[in-house]
């Protein structure tokens, strides 16, 4: 049911919609306040411009993400109506500490949707609590559990405390402040497709909110497939009335292209797009977040970053762990569709015009738009066997209670993806992702083109890869970047050897790096979108994976075995070969840390 308004081409004041009003509307609209957003603005803009040219003085009610809030006088409009000045208050509701308008105090709710389960408690309740140790949660703020368990405050409050700790390099007040923030938390217990249960949610929010601006976080930590109902119930029974309403969605973001669409419409039946923060915990990792700083502010690498300089790219995960009873997803969609291949357009994004959320996320669909569809022939898969090493016998993928024991999922992939554009045309990205490899690391790695006509070739042998510099961004563990030159050995002969100019982050910076959802959690709460997917970004991801995941499942491509605890399938050296290239993470070189 569409939001009606009424005609604002009169010069009254009183013909905007009051706050009550514009709250009936929306607890009477099946999409809440999502889906009349761009209607307000364009008739109110309409409405500040007739003002404006009648040179009047006026207070109006301005929503920004349905947000009420005073407005003073004609020079103010004017700036809003030149867009010079964004809706007021901001969607932020001021500085993050407080969110005070002035006049009204905001406070945010952040409801934690699947609170029993482990995700909840390994990460998002710790990654709070962080936020609030470091005095990055408004002043006015509360946080409930929401699960279909049975549990009473006090018991939620001890489960989350066995798993919060306080920063290494901040451990005054630890216990007291963990007192404060357990006070802050509370639980309700519901189904999650059931309105009734989250009318009482919103009662129970209602009453700690006390009157003030509310806005709502609600952190899905859910099984995909029950996505659309607790949205649904949230939009409908527990949105703000007054404030912002967001929704974090976890991946998987479906299966293939068909799957994700559907996903998606399914969402933006009750949300608008600019509501819906898809998380992928990657992206705020710190040296994942410092790669456009790298690119963009050293004038050292942005002029090499193209085919004439780098010959090839290479995106590296590993765990020296199995699936552990989470099988049945596979490494390319669980890692390689969305961690590996958003640092990847990361890497190979374009400048853009801005920092601004829209302006990097732009460019990056242009990115995977450019993209070829991965082939077959470029793809390498295996699956881990059982292997006994000292004694001890580890088990393999098919093992596993959870799995078939004629499952072809592959726990480990290689691929070689291509840019179609001018900048990158002709250079291999290599992919690798795997579970029970003999280390656990993730890392990018730059292998930059051979120096021509060097006059020092014969000093390296047959070998020139050895002579070529490469780039490495050390994700995890021991984050670290370093640049590998050519140097001479002290000494009266002349003896060339490999070196490295590195920056380790423990060494180089004493505070203590935060997780990366603390670092999510927190710009999802400031309305910051940079790290998060867009629709058509997601669109444009699965497009490249779709085909080659139903060539593999309709063919039942049989993966390669390797022992756990290995390197990996022999077939993967051999496609990076194809194209010239020796994986880096294979080669012999100086473990720092």
């Amino acid at each position: 049911m569409a939001l009606s308004f009424p005609n604002y081409s009169s010069s009254s004041p009183s013909n905007l919609p009051s706050p009550s009003s514009f709250k009936h509307h929306q607890r009477t609209t099946p999409s809440s306040i999502l889906s009349s957003q761009n209607s307000f603005r364009h008739r109110f803009l309409k409405w500040v411009s007739i003002q404006s040219a009648k040179n009047q003085n006026l207070n109006a009610v301005c929503m920004q993400e349905a947000t009420i809030a005073a407005l003073p006088s004609n020079e103010t409009l004017k700036k809003l109506k030149d867009r010079s000045l964004p809706f007021a208050p901001p969607e932020e509701c001021g500085n993050v500490v407080g969110f005070s308008t002035g006049k009204e105090e905001c406070t945010v709710s952040i409801t934690v949707v699947g609170a029993s389960g482990d995700l909840a408690k390994k990460k998002i309740f710790p990654a709070l609590f962080a936020l609030y140790y470091e005095d990055c949660l408004p002043k006015h703020f509360t946080i409930f559990g929401y699960a279909r368990s049975k549990m009473t405050d006090a018991e939620l409050r001890n489960m989350v405390s066995k798993t919060l700790t306080c920063r290494i390099d901040k451990r005054e007040n630890c216990s007291e402040k963990m007192n404060q923030f357990l006070k802050r938390c509370f639980y309700h217990s519901g189904q999650y497709d059931s309105e009734e249960h989250f009318v009482e949610l919103d009662q129970k929010l209602k009453e700690h909110e006390a009157g003030r601006i509310t806005n709502r976080l609600f952190y899905l930590s859910i099984p995909p497939n029950i996505f659309i109902d607790v949205v649904k119930c949230a939009g409908l029974s527990a949105s703000s009335s007054n404030g912002w309403t967001r929704v974090i969605i976890e991946k998987p973001f479906g299966r293939d292209s068909e799957s994700s669409a559907a996903l998606t419409r399914g969402l933006k039946q009750y949300l608008e797009e600019d509501q819906i923060f898809r998380i992928d915990h990657y992206l705020g990792k710190e040296l994942v977040e410092n790669i456009s700083v790298l690119r963009f502010s050293n004038l050292l690498f942005e002029p090499l970053w193209s085919r004439q300089y780098i010959r090839n790219m290479q995106f590296i995960f590993s765990e020296d762990f199995g699936t552990e009873g989470r099988g049945g997803y596979g490494i390319i969609r669980d890692i390689m569709q969305n961690h590996l291949l958003q640092i990847l357009a990361l890497f190979a994004m374009e400048t853009p015009v801005s920092l601004d959320a829209e302006d990097i996320r732009n460019e990056k669909v242009k990115v995977l738009r450019s993209m070829r569809p991965l082939q077959l022939e470029n793809v390498v898969i295996g699956q881990y066997r059982s292997h006994t090493k000292n004694g001890v016998t580890y088990a393999g993928y098919v093992d596993d209670k959870m799995v078939p024991k004629d499952s072809l999922t592959p726990t480990f992939a290689a691929a070689a993806l291509f840019i179609d554009n001018a900048r990158w045309d002709g250079v291999p990205f290599l992919m690798k992702a795997g579970k029970a490899l003999h280390t656990r690391r993730a890392e990018i790695r730059v292998q930059f083109r051979h120096v021509p006509g060097s006059l020092y070739k014969k000093s390296f042998g047959k070998d020139l890869d050895q002579a070529t510099n490469e780039l490495v961004i050390r994700v995890q563990p021991d984050e670290a970047i370093y640049l590998k030159i050519n140097n001479k050995v002290p000494g009266l002969g002349m003896r060339l050897d490999r070196s490295d100019l590195y920056l380790h982050y423990a060494a180089r910076y004493s505070k203590e790096i935060p997780d990366a959802y603390e670092r999510l959690l927190l710009d999802a709460i400031q309305g910051e979108r940079r790290l998060f997917i867009r629709s058509d970004e997601l669109d444009a991801a699965w497009k490249l994976f779709t085909p080659l995941l139903k060539e593999l499942e309709e063919k039942k491509i049989t993966p390669e075995l390797y022992p756990f605890g290995s390197r990996g399938p022999v077939r993967a050296h051999y496609l990076a070969e194809k194209y010239n290239v020796q994986w880096g993470d294979l080669s012999t070189e100086h473990v720092h840390g």
